[in-house]
């Protein structure tokens, strides 16, 4: 029962966890973030191609 009670006290790895989750949670927000800022300038590098490409036929 010490036992238990002692490994119920321990807050060492609690730390560690916590570190972890925002790690995660920053992960999770930055490839997020790429891939809408990755489908925006996708979608702008195609409207100037198209526009040079326009202009360039003139």
């Amino acid at each position: 029962m010490k036992f238990i009670n002692k490994m119920l006290r321990d807050e060492q790895g609690a730390t560690a966890i916590e570190y972890g989750l925002i790690a995660a949670l920053i992960a999770v927000a930055a490839i997020s973030a790429m891939g809408t800022l990755g489908n925006e300038l996708s979608t702008t590098f195609s409207t100037v191609s198209s526009q040079l490409s326009a202009a360039n036929t003139i």
